[in-house]
């Protein structure tokens, strides 16, 4: 992973008709523009604030800038398939050249990953700039695999895995959800990926929450936002019907050791309950670990058990323990190379359900 140099645009230096190129401004509600993840379109722009949310562009051009809401944060570039690079919109960023001096000669591919937790920058994209001779938008293709939805917490947005220092804490800037099992098993399987997923949050209670559970901000009470703490922007699910469904949650839930067991198993088996109502297709897979103790685990794994033994397309995977040679992420969360072992322990898992191959 590499840093992407930015060139900040002005008026004066914006995309002009140096060299006999030309330009054209891209609305991000272009229907050749395609997205992953929960998004509410507006009239000009569209928001969104889950990690993971992604926009694929095609186009033909020798030079792409991306638009967005000053403080936007940090999202991940592809292009062409080539390695990922940080473009981090600041508070004095709108506009930044996410591609340059490409090949006129042929299309070109953009890939554009918000890698954090956006509920406080409340990011926005505003559209997309191409300059060449011959500049044009393309359709773009969805990727072929499964429909994979992912609903998690901090594990799952990548919370602490661009640093190696467990003592170090959360910041934006030691958040990446492309280096989490989630991304890397997506990639793996060329998922169309979907993720719902905020630090700290559980099924009956956030972390330390209190014993007898929360009646605010956990899972089942945000799962219908397509903002997450947006109660006014309502998710429409059948805009997106998932093939698998994996499940990464109990790790708050069961936070400092105060929790019930039972009021945990009887907020998953209602919440299992609503997905399959939802989606009755679907296969759930429920995760446990990595940073659980035995003692939780002696507690989650057979409420895990109990819940799948009523549906015959829902199935218990248990990740790998943490192993300490592969360091920890802040304060101690998974490092990106736990998440490689546990990203690859879940893609090899899901390509063993007829579900992965349905499409």
């Amino acid at each position: 992973m590499r840093t992407l140099s930015l060139i900040i645009l002005s008026a004066a230096l914006a995309f002009g008709s140096s060299y006999g190129r030309k330009t054209v401004e891209i609305s991000p509600l272009a229907p050749e523009i395609e997205y992953m993840g929960r998004i509410v379109k507006d009239s000009a722009n569209v928001r969104f604030n889950y990690p993971g949310v992604t926009s694929l562009v095609n186009f033909e051009g020798e030079r792409l800038a991306m638009k967005a809401n000053p403080g936007a944060g940090k999202f991940m570039v592809e292009i062409d398939g080539g390695a990922p690079q940080k473009v981090v919109f600041a508070e004095s960023d709108s506009v930044i050249v996410i591609a340059d001096s490409l090949a006129a000669s042929r299309p070109h591919r953009a890939r554009i990953t918000y890698a954090i937790e956006g509920y406080e920058k409340h990011p926005q994209w505003r559209g997309f700039a191409i300059e060449g001779k011959k500049p044009r938008i393309l359709p773009a293709t969805r990727p072929s695999g499964p429909k994979i939805m992912f609903i998690g917490n901090s594990i799952t947005c990548g919370y602490g895995t661009e640093t190696t220092d467990p003592y170090e804490h959360f910041s934006y800037d030691n958040e990446n959800h492309t280096l989490t099992y989630a991304y890397l098993a997506a990639r793996d399987l060329d998922a169309d990926f979907h993720v719902v997923a905020r630090s700290g949050i559980g099924i009956y209670r956030n972390y330390a929450g209190p014993r007898t559970g929360s009646d605010w901000g956990t899972m089942p009470l945000e799962f219908d936002n397509a903002l997450i703490y947006d109660p006014s922007t309502r998710w429409d699910h059948s805009s997106f019907t998932p093939d698998i469904i994996c499940i990464n949650l109990g790790t708050n839930d069961t936070s400092l050791g105060d929790y019930d067991i039972a009021l945990y198993e009887q907020a998953m088996s209602k919440f299992h309950s609503r997905l399959r109502a939802l989606y009755p297709d679907a296969a759930i897979v429920l995760l446990s670990g990595c940073m659980l103790s035995p003692e939780v685990l002696a507690d989650i794994r057979p409420a895990f058990a109990r819940i799948a033994a009523g549906d015959a397309n829902t199935y218990c995977l248990n990740f790998l323990p943490h192993m300490d040679y592969l360091g920890y992420g802040a304060d101690m969360h998974p490092s990106a190379a736990q998440h490689q072992i546990m990203g690859a322990q879940l893609s090899n898992f899901l390509r063993t359900l007829p579900a992965a191959s349905r499409r």
